[in-house]
Protein backbone atom coordinates (compact mmCIF):
# COMPACT_ATOMS: atom_id res chain seq x y z
CA UNK A 1 0.00 0.00 0.00
CA UNK A 2 1.53 3.08 -0.80
CA UNK A 3 2.12 6.27 2.18
CA UNK A 4 1.40 10.00 1.24
CA UNK A 5 3.84 11.78 3.04
CA UNK A 6 2.48 15.72 3.45
CA UNK A 7 4.72 18.56 4.80
CA UNK A 8 3.94 21.77 6.43
CA UNK A 9 5.74 24.62 7.93
CA UNK A 10 6.48 22.61 10.68
CA UNK A 11 6.38 19.12 10.60
CA UNK A 12 5.65 16.41 8.42
CA UNK A 13 3.32 13.83 8.54
CA UNK A 14 1.44 10.88 7.03
CA UNK A 15 -2.09 11.39 5.23
CA UNK A 16 -4.05 8.14 6.75
CA UNK A 17 -7.27 6.95 6.58
CA UNK A 18 -8.16 8.81 9.74
CA UNK A 19 -6.45 12.18 9.03
CA UNK A 20 -2.77 13.45 9.10
CA UNK A 21 -0.04 11.80 11.79
CA UNK A 22 2.29 13.42 12.77
CA UNK A 23 5.53 11.89 11.66
CA UNK A 24 8.16 12.15 14.89
CA UNK A 25 11.11 13.28 13.05
CA UNK A 26 13.90 16.23 12.74
CA UNK A 27 14.25 16.20 9.76
CA UNK A 28 14.57 19.45 7.57
CA UNK A 29 14.66 18.26 4.13
CA UNK A 30 12.95 15.70 1.97
CA UNK A 31 16.63 13.22 1.46
CA UNK A 32 16.27 13.70 5.41
CA UNK A 33 13.37 12.41 5.92
CA UNK A 34 13.54 9.60 3.85
CA UNK A 35 16.53 8.03 5.26
CA UNK A 36 14.43 7.35 8.22
CA UNK A 37 11.50 4.88 6.95
CA UNK A 38 11.05 3.00 10.19
CA UNK A 39 9.65 6.73 11.76
CA UNK A 40 7.40 7.34 8.52
CA UNK A 41 5.84 3.88 8.75
CA UNK A 42 5.31 4.39 12.77
CA UNK A 43 3.82 7.68 12.02
CA UNK A 44 1.43 5.64 9.33
CA UNK A 45 0.40 3.02 11.81
CA UNK A 46 -0.61 6.03 14.34
CA UNK A 47 -4.32 7.09 15.42
CA UNK A 48 -3.48 10.61 16.13
CA UNK A 49 -4.33 12.58 13.58
CA UNK A 50 -5.86 15.92 12.77
CA UNK A 51 -7.44 16.79 9.53
CA UNK A 52 -5.88 17.09 6.60
CA UNK A 53 -7.89 19.98 5.66
CA UNK A 54 -6.44 22.04 8.57
CA UNK A 55 -2.77 22.06 7.54
CA UNK A 56 -1.41 24.80 5.45
CA UNK A 57 0.27 22.16 3.05
CA UNK A 58 4.04 23.13 0.84
CA UNK A 59 5.81 21.24 -1.53
CA UNK A 60 7.01 17.87 0.07
CA UNK A 61 9.95 18.09 -1.97
CA UNK A 62 12.69 20.55 -0.01
CA UNK A 63 14.82 22.72 -2.31
CA UNK A 64 17.45 23.05 -3.18
CA UNK A 65 17.19 20.13 -4.77
CA UNK A 66 18.10 19.15 -8.90
CA UNK A 67 15.02 19.03 -11.11
CA UNK A 68 15.80 17.46 -14.43
CA UNK A 69 12.59 17.09 -16.39
CA UNK A 70 12.18 14.82 -20.07
CA UNK A 71 10.97 17.25 -22.87
CA UNK A 72 8.31 16.06 -25.35
CA UNK A 73 8.14 12.73 -24.12
CA UNK A 74 4.16 12.11 -25.41
CA UNK A 75 3.52 11.20 -28.49
CA UNK A 76 0.21 13.22 -28.41
CA UNK A 77 2.43 16.27 -27.35
CA UNK A 78 4.68 15.93 -30.09
CA UNK A 79 1.85 15.58 -32.85
CA UNK A 80 0.19 18.29 -31.33
CA UNK A 81 3.29 20.93 -31.04
CA UNK A 82 3.89 19.65 -35.18
CA UNK A 83 6.29 16.98 -34.55
CA UNK A 84 7.16 13.23 -35.40
CA UNK A 85 7.45 10.69 -32.18
CA UNK A 86 9.19 8.40 -34.06
CA UNK A 87 11.96 10.70 -34.78
CA UNK A 88 12.11 12.55 -31.14
CA UNK A 89 14.72 11.43 -29.28
CA UNK A 90 15.48 11.19 -25.46
CA UNK A 91 16.20 14.49 -23.95
CA UNK A 92 16.54 16.09 -20.52
CA UNK A 93 16.28 19.90 -19.60
CA UNK A 94 16.89 21.78 -15.89
CA UNK A 95 14.66 23.43 -13.87
CA UNK A 96 15.67 25.94 -11.12
CA UNK A 97 14.58 24.23 -7.76
CA UNK A 98 13.83 28.32 -6.99
CA UNK A 99 10.71 27.58 -9.20
CA UNK A 100 9.13 25.08 -7.23
CA UNK A 101 5.98 26.23 -5.11
CA UNK A 102 3.13 24.44 -3.00
CA UNK A 103 0.32 22.67 -4.39
CA UNK A 104 -1.77 25.45 -3.37
CA UNK A 105 0.56 28.20 -3.89
CA UNK A 106 -0.44 31.14 -6.22
CA UNK A 107 1.67 30.87 -9.69
CA UNK A 108 2.35 34.23 -10.81
CA UNK A 109 3.24 35.55 -14.30
CA UNK A 110 5.87 37.97 -14.41
CA UNK A 111 4.99 40.77 -16.44
CA UNK A 112 6.87 40.26 -19.91
CA UNK A 113 5.48 36.73 -20.32
CA UNK A 114 2.44 37.12 -22.69
CA UNK A 115 2.01 33.18 -23.85
CA UNK A 116 1.65 31.19 -19.67
CA UNK A 117 1.22 27.33 -20.44
CA UNK A 118 0.73 24.42 -18.05
CA UNK A 119 1.84 20.87 -17.99
CA UNK A 120 0.35 18.31 -15.78
CA UNK A 121 3.49 15.85 -15.17
CA UNK A 122 4.74 12.70 -12.91
CA UNK A 123 7.89 13.53 -11.08
CA UNK A 124 9.96 10.09 -9.87
CA UNK A 125 11.29 11.42 -6.35
CA UNK A 126 15.25 9.72 -6.32
CA UNK A 127 15.40 8.00 -3.15
CA UNK A 128 18.85 7.27 -3.19
CA UNK A 129 22.11 8.55 -4.63
CA UNK A 130 22.25 7.37 -8.48
CA UNK A 131 25.69 8.35 -9.79
CA UNK A 132 27.15 8.55 -13.38
CA UNK A 133 27.52 5.25 -14.27
CA UNK A 134 24.81 3.47 -12.53
CA UNK A 135 23.26 0.37 -14.09
CA UNK A 136 19.75 1.03 -13.88
CA UNK A 137 17.37 -1.55 -14.63
CA UNK A 138 13.15 -2.81 -14.83
CA UNK A 139 14.97 -5.23 -11.76
CA UNK A 140 16.67 -2.27 -9.47
CA UNK A 141 14.52 0.73 -10.50
CA UNK A 142 12.76 0.74 -7.40
CA UNK A 143 16.28 0.61 -5.60
CA UNK A 144 16.28 4.29 -6.70
CA UNK A 145 12.81 5.57 -7.68
CA UNK A 146 11.30 5.93 -4.06
CA UNK A 147 8.10 7.72 -4.63
CA UNK A 148 5.67 9.67 -6.99
CA UNK A 149 4.44 13.25 -7.06
CA UNK A 150 2.28 15.53 -8.88
CA UNK A 151 4.15 18.28 -10.60
CA UNK A 152 2.95 21.32 -13.57
CA UNK A 153 5.73 22.46 -15.42
CA UNK A 154 4.66 26.05 -16.46
CA UNK A 155 6.07 27.56 -18.58
CA UNK A 156 6.64 30.65 -20.63
CA UNK A 157 6.62 29.96 -24.17
CA UNK A 158 7.13 33.43 -25.57
CA UNK A 159 10.20 33.21 -23.60
CA UNK A 160 11.17 29.26 -24.85
CA UNK A 161 10.76 29.99 -28.83
CA UNK A 162 12.26 32.87 -28.80
CA UNK A 163 15.42 32.08 -27.37
CA UNK A 164 14.76 28.23 -28.41
CA UNK A 165 15.90 27.13 -24.68
CA UNK A 166 13.92 25.56 -21.64
CA UNK A 167 15.83 26.71 -18.25
CA UNK A 168 14.64 30.43 -18.38
CA UNK A 169 11.61 30.00 -19.54
CA UNK A 170 10.40 27.24 -17.12
CA UNK A 171 12.59 28.66 -14.25
CA UNK A 172 10.59 31.44 -12.89
CA UNK A 173 9.56 31.50 -9.31
CA UNK A 174 5.96 29.70 -8.55
CA UNK A 175 6.62 28.21 -12.44
CA UNK A 176 6.97 24.22 -10.25
CA UNK A 177 3.94 24.07 -8.45
CA UNK A 178 4.87 20.11 -6.56
CA UNK A 179 2.31 18.22 -4.45
CA UNK A 180 -0.27 17.68 -2.68
CA UNK A 181 1.78 14.35 -1.52
CA UNK A 182 5.31 12.45 -2.13
CA UNK A 183 3.61 9.00 -2.73
CA UNK A 184 5.87 6.36 -1.42
CA UNK A 185 5.65 3.31 -3.63
CA UNK A 186 7.30 0.01 -3.64
CA UNK A 187 8.19 -2.30 -6.64
CA UNK A 188 5.04 -3.50 -7.68
CA UNK A 189 2.87 -0.31 -7.44
CA UNK A 190 6.40 1.22 -9.51
CA UNK A 191 5.06 -1.56 -12.39
CA UNK A 192 1.42 0.69 -12.66
CA UNK A 193 3.04 3.91 -13.60
CA UNK A 194 1.81 3.07 -16.90
CA UNK A 195 -2.26 3.00 -15.34
CA UNK A 196 -1.55 6.23 -13.71
CA UNK A 197 -4.31 9.24 -15.41
CA UNK A 198 -2.84 12.88 -15.72
CA UNK A 199 -5.38 15.11 -15.72
CA UNK A 200 -5.84 18.46 -15.91
CA UNK A 201 -8.28 21.17 -15.84
CA UNK A 202 -8.78 25.46 -16.55
CA UNK A 203 -11.94 27.04 -14.79
CA UNK A 204 -13.19 23.40 -14.63
CA UNK A 205 -12.83 22.89 -18.10
CA UNK A 206 -10.41 20.22 -18.80
CA UNK A 207 -7.77 20.36 -21.23
CA UNK A 208 -5.80 17.22 -20.48
CA UNK A 209 -6.43 13.57 -19.54
CA UNK A 210 -4.78 10.81 -20.41
CA UNK A 211 -3.33 7.72 -19.46
CA UNK A 212 0.74 7.11 -19.84
CA UNK A 213 0.59 3.57 -21.26
CA UNK A 214 0.42 4.15 -24.75
CA UNK A 215 1.41 7.47 -25.18
CA UNK A 216 4.32 7.83 -23.12
CA UNK A 217 7.54 7.45 -25.37
CA UNK A 218 10.38 7.12 -23.02
CA UNK A 219 9.11 5.78 -19.30
CA UNK A 220 11.32 5.59 -16.36
CA UNK A 221 13.73 2.87 -16.60
CA UNK A 222 14.87 4.47 -19.98
CA UNK A 223 14.80 8.07 -18.28
CA UNK A 224 17.06 6.84 -15.37
CA UNK A 225 19.08 4.65 -17.46
CA UNK A 226 20.06 7.89 -19.84
CA UNK A 227 20.47 9.91 -17.01
CA UNK A 228 22.61 7.97 -15.16
CA UNK A 229 25.33 8.24 -18.48
CA UNK A 230 25.85 11.83 -17.81
CA UNK A 231 23.94 13.08 -14.33
CA UNK A 232 24.36 12.09 -10.60
CA UNK A 233 21.33 12.43 -9.29
CA UNK A 234 20.67 12.50 -5.51
CA UNK A 235 17.83 11.52 -2.71
CA UNK A 236 15.40 14.22 -2.90
CA UNK A 237 16.16 14.93 -6.39
CA UNK A 238 13.08 15.14 -8.74
CA UNK A 239 13.10 13.76 -12.34
CA UNK A 240 9.62 15.28 -14.63
CA UNK A 241 8.89 12.64 -16.97
CA UNK A 242 6.69 14.86 -19.51
CA UNK A 243 2.88 15.68 -20.40
CA UNK A 244 0.45 14.60 -22.71
CA UNK A 245 -1.72 16.51 -25.61
CA UNK A 246 -3.71 19.42 -23.71
CA UNK A 247 -1.12 22.28 -23.30
CA UNK A 248 -1.77 25.61 -24.65
CA UNK A 249 1.13 25.58 -26.81
CA UNK A 250 0.03 23.51 -30.20
CA UNK A 251 0.71 23.89 -33.87
CA UNK A 252 -3.04 22.72 -35.00
CA UNK A 253 -5.03 25.02 -36.85
CA UNK A 254 -3.28 28.15 -35.30
CA UNK A 255 0.33 28.30 -36.94
CA UNK A 256 0.47 30.20 -39.85
CA UNK A 257 0.39 28.10 -43.17
CA UNK A 258 4.06 26.76 -44.95
CA UNK A 259 7.03 27.97 -43.57
CA UNK A 260 6.64 29.52 -39.97
CA UNK A 261 7.93 32.51 -39.19
CA UNK A 262 8.88 33.20 -35.83
CA UNK A 263 6.97 36.02 -35.25
CA UNK A 264 4.04 35.05 -37.34
CA UNK A 265 3.80 32.16 -35.10
CA UNK A 266 4.10 34.27 -31.83
CA UNK A 267 1.32 36.64 -32.78
CA UNK A 268 -0.99 33.43 -33.96
CA UNK A 269 -0.71 32.20 -30.62
CA UNK A 270 -1.33 35.14 -29.05
CA UNK A 271 -4.40 36.13 -31.27
CA UNK A 272 -5.79 33.16 -32.06
CA UNK A 273 -5.18 31.04 -29.16
CA UNK A 274 -7.60 31.39 -25.81
CA UNK A 275 -6.29 28.64 -23.73
CA UNK A 276 -3.16 30.37 -22.35
CA UNK A 277 -3.64 31.40 -19.03
CA UNK A 278 -4.97 34.31 -17.72
CA UNK A 279 -4.92 36.28 -14.51
CA UNK A 280 -7.80 34.80 -12.30
CA UNK A 281 -7.54 31.94 -14.14
CA UNK A 282 -7.74 28.76 -11.23
CA UNK A 283 -5.85 25.20 -12.45
CA UNK A 284 -6.70 21.72 -10.82
CA UNK A 285 -4.25 19.13 -11.78
CA UNK A 286 -4.72 15.20 -10.17
CA UNK A 287 -2.93 11.95 -11.15
CA UNK A 288 -4.35 8.40 -10.17
CA UNK A 289 -5.35 4.71 -11.30
CA UNK A 290 -8.14 4.83 -12.41
CA UNK A 291 -8.99 2.21 -9.44
CA UNK A 292 -7.68 4.52 -6.79
CA UNK A 293 -4.83 2.07 -5.52
CA UNK A 294 -2.39 4.95 -6.12
CA UNK A 295 -3.20 8.46 -6.01
CA UNK A 296 -1.20 11.68 -5.78
CA UNK A 297 -3.47 14.15 -4.86
CA UNK A 298 -5.14 17.18 -5.95
CA UNK A 299 -2.94 20.45 -7.08
CA UNK A 300 -5.15 23.32 -6.92
CA UNK A 301 -3.59 27.02 -8.13
CA UNK A 302 -4.69 30.10 -9.00
CA UNK A 303 -2.66 32.65 -11.87
CA UNK A 304 -1.64 35.88 -10.44
CA UNK A 305 -0.35 38.20 -12.86
CA UNK A 306 1.94 40.62 -11.44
Amino acid sequence: MTVSILRTADAWWVHTDSGAARINTDAATTRELLADRATIDAAAESTDTVPVGSLDLLSPITTPCRVVAQATNFASHVKDVGRDPSKTPLTFFRKASGSVTGPFGDIVKPDHVTLLDYEVEIALVVGRELPVGTEVTEANLADFVVGLVLTNDVSARDVQITKAQFFESKSYPTFTPVGPALVLVDAEELKRFGDLRLRLSVNDEVRQDMVVQGDILFPPVQALQALAKFQKVDAGDLVLTGTPVGTALTTHGIAPKGDMDLGAFLSAQAENNPNYLHDGDVIEATVATDDGAINLGVQRNVVVYK
